[in-house]
């Protein structure tokens, strides 16, 4: 800890996509006060997915008041953003949003990803940004915004992630983290600022873009009507976070290449450190918080998203007025044999993006029979994810000359041995579950302490912070074995069906 450095309490703010979290943590990362409010996710049209910008500061509001009620604000010396990334809205000159902001999760812009990237060029802009063309980065949602709204395009004034617009309103500056500017898809990920090649085949400019500052580093200070508005002290420092995943990985203090973080959540995302920036299709590069590196990641768009979705469409339970339905089926799938008695299941419901980048890719079960229950299919479920998380962990330990020991598995399908048993088993790697649930909002707490001058380094900040192990799963040999049959099967299964989803995808088009 740095010398004379004030040790008291930090706020780790994540505004996630569905809910805001304000967490105050003490130094050695225990947390003393939290507050949450959710966030409204409207669906306009069938694969569009939007919010208010105006509801993620009315959640922050709600959430940092909550603290403030349980913890004398005085003693709150920084407050740092983990965001929800790839969600956008922009801005007039103002500051006003032109639109309600676009959230990652929305597909509408999938005819303008391959305009785009034969524009920049495929191979320049994965480059650049870090990142293979896809649906998720923001460049991509831009271009159809240019396509299909070009009188409010003309009107930007700035493009701002959620770091940014939450940071305007707490300061009154356009600023955020470079770890929030880069999964945008604008950045210069090498050169380390805002790309202007990709930003000039948007005709846009770096005037519209905010300033972007390493985490851990001060973007602002609260002002008299933001702490009025929080409950916290005016004059409080903002210091730049990052985004969320980027922020669960330094939570959880996987910044060696044998330790990557594993989120368990709506989505299946997992990082592991590299002190080099690369490119690669077998992951999507992000910034690290630590102003250094960077995480190649590996995203799976389902995740816990699978099993909402089956319990409520496939088995139409509504798990609001039945609580237990995940533990009753969990305990059925437990009692079945690795592979479901002879089922595979493909978890692309929303495509596939490493190593194989389809958009067009979907889900498939195969080997369904009439002596398959619930339980089987809930089972093929886990294990589709835990087998797709190997195959993509291994893509990444082959292309990048790594080798990985473990997972540090947060979000709320790490609750599950079973499925933590299963990732293990399938991979080959230990897995390790943190007794800290909200990873992301200690990640920004971490950078809040660097920029309060508790710490001198994110790093440090992580060694003294990170939460502590509190289950272990190692690898089962005679599961692994089984594992590893079953994982040479899936493998086979894309590479089949390739020309099925092209087909489909025409077909679906009326083409």
């Amino acid at each position: 800890m740095a010398t004379g450095s004030p040790a008291d309490l930090i706020v780790g703010l994540d505004s996630s996509t569905t809910a805001t979290k304000a967490i105050a943590w003490t130094p050695q990362g225990e947390a003393v006060a939290e507050g949450r409010s959710r966030l409204p996710l409207d669906t306009p049209a069938p694969g569009r997915f939007e919010q208010s910008a105006a509801s993620w500061w009315d959640a922050a509001c709600a959430a940092l008041q909550q603290v403030a009620q349980q913890v004398e604000p005085a003693r709150i010396v920084a407050l740092a953003i983990a965001n929800q990334r790839e969600t956008f809205v922009p801005l007039d000159a103002e500051g006003t949003p032109l639109r309600p902001a676009i959230v990652w999760v929305d597909e509408r812009c999938r005819a303008d990803v391959a305009t785009l990237a034969e524009a920049v060029g495929r191979e320049t802009i994965h480059r650049l940004s870090g990142k293979p063309p896809d649906m998720t980065p923001v460049c991509y949602r831009l271009a159809w915004m240019r396509r299909a709204e070009p009188e409010l395009y003309r009107q930007i004034g700035m493009v701002a992630d959620v770091q940014t617009y939450l940071v305007r309103q707490l300061t009154g500056h356009f600023r955020t983290s470079a770890a929030s500017a880069d999964p945008l898809g604008l950045y210069d990920m090498d050169a380390g600022g805002w790309s202007t090649t990709i930003l000039s085949a948007l005709e846009l400019d770096t005037s519209q873009t905010p300033e972007a500052r390493v985490s851990g580093t001060v973007l602002g200070h609260l002002t008299p009507n933001a702490a009025a508005a929080t409950g916290l002290a005016a004059g409080t420092p903002v210091v730049a976070g990052g985004g969320d995943g980027q922020a669960a990985g330094l939570g959880v203090n996987a910044l060696r290449a044998e330790r990557a973080y594993l989120n368990l959540g709506t989505a299946t995302v997992s990082g592991i450190y590299s002190a080099d920036y690369r490119a690669d299709t077998a992951w999507r590069t992000m910034g690290s918080m630590t102003g250094h590196g960077c995480y190649l990641e590996t995203c799976l768009r389902t995740g816990t998203f699978l099993i909402d979705w089956f319990v409520t469409h496939v088995c139409g339970i509504d798990p609001t007025k039945t609580p237990g339905i995940y533990s009753q089926l969990e305990a059925q799938a437990s009692e079945l044999p690795i592979g479901a008695d002879g089922l595979l299941l493909v978890p692309y419901w929303s495509g596939v993006m490493s190593p194989h980048w389809n958009l067009d890719a979907r889900g498939a079960i195969v080997g369904l029979g009439p002596t398959h229950t619930r339980g089987h299919i809930y089972r093929a479920l886990m294990e589709g994810v835990a087998l797709e998380q190997a195959l993509a962990t291994h893509a990444v330990e082959q292309q990048a000359n790594m080798e990985l020991k473990e997972y540090v598995a947060i979000g709320g399908g790490a609750q599950s041995d079973l499925w933590c048993r299963m990732v293990a088993a399938a991979s080959g790697k230990r897995v390790l579950r943190s007794a800290t649930v909200e990873a992301s909002s200690l990640g920004a707490a971490m950078a809040a302490a660097v920029g309060a001058g508790i710490y001198n380094s994110v790093e440090e900040a992580a060694t003294q912070m990170e939460g502590r192990i509190v289950s272990t799963f190692d690898p089962e040999p005679e599961w692994a074995g089984r594992y590893g049959e079953l994982l040479a099967l899936y493998r086979q299964v894309y590479p089949q069906l390739t020309h099925i989803y092209d087909g489909l995808a025409r077909f679906a088009e009326g083409t």
